[in-house]
């Protein structure tokens, strides 16, 4: 599967910008391309006020998302505000080329920031059936608990998308390698590059490993489309050869 991960600058709470750059970034991708992420909340920047910045589930930017995944025949996700039955989370939305729409709200909110005062977290994972693969996609905060995203679903693909600050860039590249060595899987990195309202510097790095660690994508930190292909075939190979998953323990998530 060819995915196209798209880092870029964010115009602070103007989502009619967003959409417009976004959808110009999309139009500029020549190669046949299956999957494009985008970052967390990629139409206003990491906002907390999610009263005036909320949409719905039949708003603009969902209708523009399955308008965009029909029209290049590929899937497109990313997160976004949404309010759902008088609540606002912090909701990745998965659109396939059908224009069938699949949602995760975020699990883990980011204290430090307030998160868990504005938005309602999510109670479980979602994962993907698309093109063979099976993944799961998350969001920034969620990288630091292993717990949750521990790969009990036989999953192929671990994708965060995110917002996350310069100043703990370090976490990230940690954390990213670790998922996919642990799960055994593909794990994908989207963030931002650019200042945001509060004054915090993003740099980027989104990235891809592989199922053993090994860089795919290394860490990129100008703003750009980075297109990786991923083989699920060599993906199972490495798996029957390296069943570290079968002695993995057994839990449960208390949500």
């Amino acid at each position: 599967m060819k995915i196209a991960l798209i880092q870029s600058d964010l115009v602070w709470e103007n989502v009619e910008k967003n959409r417009t750059s976004f959808e110009a970034k999309i139009n500029s991708i020549v190669e046949e391309v299956q999957l494009i992420i985008l970052p967390e909340m990629f139409t206003t920047g990491f906002s907390m006020h999610a009263t005036s910045q909320a949409e719905t589930m039949r708003g603009e930017t969902i209708n523009w998302m399955k308008n965009l995944a029909k029209h290049r025949n590929l899937a497109l996700t990313g997160s976004l505000i949404i309010t759902d039955n008088g609540n606002f989370y912090n909701r990745l939305v998965f659109v396939f080329p059908s224009g069938e729409v699949q949602f995760y709200d975020k699990r883990h909110l980011f204290t430090l920031a307030n998160e868990d005062q504005c938005y309602t977290k999510g109670t479980s994972k979602l994962i993907v059936d698309y093109l063979g693969f099976k993944i799961c996609p998350l969001i920034c905060y969620d990288l630091r608990f292993p717990v949750f995203s521990r790969n009990t679903e036989n999953y192929d693909v671990l994708i965060y998308v995110a917002n996350w600050p310069k100043i703990r860039t370090q976490a990230w590249n940690a954390l990213l390698k670790a998922r996919a060595i642990e799960n055994v899987c593909y794990s994908i990195g989207v963030n931002r590059v650019g200042m945001d309202a509060h004054n915090f510097e993003h740099v980027g790095h989104s990235q891809v490993n592989d199922y053993l660690g090994n860089s795919i994508l290394s860490p990129q930190e100008n703003e750009g489309i980075f297109i990786v292909n991923i083989d699920k075939t060599e993906l199972v190979k490495t798996r029957k050869k390296l069943a570290f998953l079968e002695d993995q323990d057994e839990f449960t998530i208390r949500y």
